[in-house]
This record gives structure tokens, sequence and C-alpha cells, in this order.
């Protein structure tokens, strides 16, 4: 299978089973096994959980895993971490099981499809103001675009389109290119060579889920504690001028 998609650009360009205007490209079919094993896994890992201080290694695995995105997350967003655990602990889920999986035979990674990194990109262009308006309030996350006055609106819409575009390649880029590499040595060299390749996309497939939930979760959090900083201002104006006064 990886030797087949050297010269294809994406996994969308397979087809697997086309009926009129549906076709299911290969991209969607692995998808839906990342998701699959997913859901099913969760649901065996949690069904019989135990609070009794001596717990089997998979509920101890399970916790290490929880704690470590909780901490990372409660870095950025110093309280309330539990709230952005579901989103951005599935996204990291996803991408990281979507791309060491490639070391089965005949896989591809969805996210080396375009198609599915801007699906994951523009779920977090939507959680941004949804988490900042249910945070703040519209009013305070809308006022927002507009400082520190209204000229600056049109560069705060970019900012928010430019960065949504840029998780969406920078992801799929290094996906993409890691998926061609390993197909052209796999053609045209022995066997080892191509396995320490595949060994390194193992880690580099590691590093982008952790570099998209953290970026994701930066964004979250740039979005959710904006009052908050503009508080702090406020407050600091405030000694400021008292301090002059007296």
């Amino acid at each position: 299978m990886e030797i087949v998609l050297i010269d294809q650009i994406s996994p969308d360009q397979v087809i697997l089973w086309t009926w009129g205007f549906i076709t299911i490209p290969v991209t969607l079919l692995y998808t839906w096994l990342v998701m699959g094993i997913l859901v099913v896994g969760s649901w065996l890992i949690t069904r019989n959980l135990s609070s009794d201080i001596n717990v089997p290694r998979w509920q101890h695995v399970l916790e290490v895993v929880v704690s470590v995105i909780r901490g990372e997350i409660r870095q950025m967003t110093k309280k309330g971490a539990d709230k952005y655990v579901p989103l951005i602990g599935t996204l990291f889920l996803f991408i990281f099981l979507s791309n060491i999986l490639v070391v089965v035979p005949g896989y591809v990674a969805p996210t080396a499809s375009i198609a599915t990194t801007a699906a994951l990109a523009l779920c977090v262009f939507v959680a941004v103001p949804l988490y900042g308006i249910s945070q703040n309030g519209i009013l305070h996350y809308l006022k927002e675009y507009f400082q520190p006055n209204f000229i600056f609106f049109p560069f705060h819409v970019m900012g928010e389109i430019s960065r949504t575009v840029a998780l969406t390649v920078r992801l799929f880029g290094n996906i993409m290119s890691h998926e061609k590499v390993v197909g052209i040595l796999l053609a045209v060299t022995p066997l080892l060579f191509p396995l320490v390749m595949q060994a390194l996309g193992l880690l580099i497939g590691t590093i982008q889920a952790y570099i998209f939930a953290i970026l994701s979760m930066v964004y979250i959090a740039a979005a959710t504690t904006t009052e908050e900083s503009h508080k702090h201002s406020e407050t600091h104006k405030e000694e400021v001028r008292e301090g002059i006064a007296a």
C-alpha cells in the first residue's frame, strides 16, 4: 500500500468504493477504524474502573495518561482544566493513534489527508469562541476583536483564519511527507533503512499529536483568560493613578 501511494499527494485520491455520488476514499475507511478503536477501547478500559488501593495496571496507565493531559492543560489555564480535557484529550488521542498505526502493513494515516487535518483544525476554530463566550460572555469576547481599536478588527479575523490554516498544513505536511519518504525508501532500498525511518515516523507522529493539542489549548486559553487579564490590567492602572494622586 505504501508503494502504491507514492504518486498520490493525498490518500483521498485512492477510492475504495463508489456508488452514484457517494464515494468512500481510503482516508475515510481508516478514520472510521481509528474512531472505532478509540470508542471500543474506551468502553473496555472504563467499564470496570476501581477505586480500591490495588488497581489493575491498565487503570494505572489510563490514570497516568489523563493526569498528564490534565497537567499540561492546567499549566496554561491555571484552573478549570477538567472542562477542556474531553476536547484536547480526544484530539491528542485521535491524532496519536492515527499516526502510530503506520506500523501496520497497508495502513495509511488519516492525518496524511489535508481533509482530515482541516476538519480537526475546524473543530478548534469552533471551540475557541465557544469556550471564550462561555467563560467571559459574548459581548466581552467580541470586544476583543476591536482591541485596541476598531481598525484592528480585520487583523484579528485574519489571525483566527491563519492559525486554523497553520494547524491544518503543519500536521498534514509532516505526516504526508513521512508517508512519501517511507514509500520511496521501500521501493528503492533494503528493508533496514525504511524500518529506521518508520521508527522515526512514530516519534514524529507523537510529537505532532502533542503540538496540535498544545496549540489548540493555547488558542482556547487565550480566548478564555482575556477578561481576567483585562481586569488585572485595569487594577494595575487604578493603582498607578492612586499612586500618582498620592
